[in-house]
């Protein structure tokens, strides 16, 4: 088969789209020929090299497709060939504490299709059973390929994680990104007043259409500042925080007393300062989130299903075009998933 694939970290010059030894599933796998892909900037830190992780070489990046179920391998119930699923990245035991009681991303062995093992930018994938979700006849392939890794992301964050309600009122950063628009989204129809970031007037006009009330360029304008003076200096219920050090603070002063701001990420950095005065004497939360739960993913993945919530797409592109897919991630300039399409389905 043909897959993307890098034989050692660096730029996107690492990156290769050639031959690679079919794949063969094993007890409760299934192989799935791939119909699109989608990339994440988990991809991009996976190329570049994640501190800690060690991959066996040549690596196969990708934690979001979708595609047909070729065929499947023993202790293989829930799937038979024919089936349309979407691909969910957690990978859990199953036995431990955590597993046992439905926090699959709490897991003790928790890891990542793509980022800890090989993931399924490729023409076809071998996956667990459990890590395939149903996709209905009417959803295309380019939107089951988007979608699950960035709204379960969001879901957990918001409604499991940050108990989100009606009439609340949220900020969410970096809102034209996939875990922004998604989050956006999310809180929309939840009945919250959003706010959300962004970095230009496209992008905020693209944060409106996801439901965003209000939108600030962050450019231009300090988002703190900005959400003290149009909540009449109270805060927001909540903040949606994926960037880490160079906003930490702000969502921190950002927050009414008793709010609580929501971390998936923290793409300027691990390490952040925490004035811990304004922690307690605010009674404000701090809540890590990680991906989902099985159960979380297919709940919000039906209301994608169903048009409740939709991946806005920035490009589809052949699969042998990945080194400019990573690019259109890198630049920031776009907003949107970028997809990708194995050469053989075009």
């Amino acid at each position: 088969m043909q897959a993307v694939q890098f034989e050692g970290h660096g730029d996107i010059e690492v990156l290769e789209y050639g031959d690679f030894p079919d794949p063969e599933p094993d007890r409760g796998e299934v192989l799935v020929d791939v119909k699109a892909a989608a990339l994440n900037h988990l991809d991009i830190f996976t190329r570049r090299g994640l501190p800690g992780v060690e991959l066996e070489m040549p690596h196969i990046p990708g934690s979001d497709a979708a595609g047909v179920v070729e065929s499947v391998g023993e202790d293989v119930s829930r799937h038979e060939p024919g089936d349309r699923v979407a691909v969910t990245a957690g990978l859990s035991c199953g036995q431990c504490e955590f597993c046992r009681h439905g926090e699959h991303s709490q897991c003790e062995r928790y890891h990542l299709l793509g980022e800890h093992v090989r993931g399924v930018h490729a023409e076809n994938a071998v996956v667990p059973a459990q890590n395939l979700v149903p996709v209905p006849g009417n959803v295309d392939w380019v939107t089951a390929a988007a979608s699950p890794l960035v709204f379960q992301t969001a879901w957990r964050m918001l409604m499991s994680k940050g108990r989100l309600s009606a009439g609340e009122s949220v900020l969410v950063l970096g809102a034209s990104g996939g875990v922004g628009h998604a989050a956006v989204q999310i809180a929309d129809d939840a009945g919250a007043e959003v706010y959300a970031t962004a970095s230009s007037e496209e992008k905020l006009e693209y944060a409106r259409e996801c439901g965003a009330d209000h939108v600030i360029d962050y450019a231009e304008k300090d988002f703190q500042s900005e959400i003290y003076e149009a909540t009449d200096g109270r805060g927001v219920d909540m903040v949606v925080d994926h960037v880490g050090p160079a906003t930490w603070e702000d969502s921190l002063k950002s927050l009414a007393k008793g709010g609580r701001v929501v971390t998936c990420g923290a793409t300027t950095g691990p390490v952040a300062e925490t004035n811990i005065n304004r922690v307690f004497w605010n009674q404000l939360e701090i809540i890590g989130s990680t991906m989902a739960s099985l159960g979380e993913v297919d709940d919000v993945l039906s209301k994608v299903w169903e048009g409740t919530f939709s991946p806005r797409v920035r490009e589809a592109l052949p699969m042998s075009e990945i080194p400019r897919a990573h690019e259109m991630l890198e630049d920031r300039k776009g907003f949107g998933k970028v997809v990708v399409i194995p050469d053989s389905e075009q």
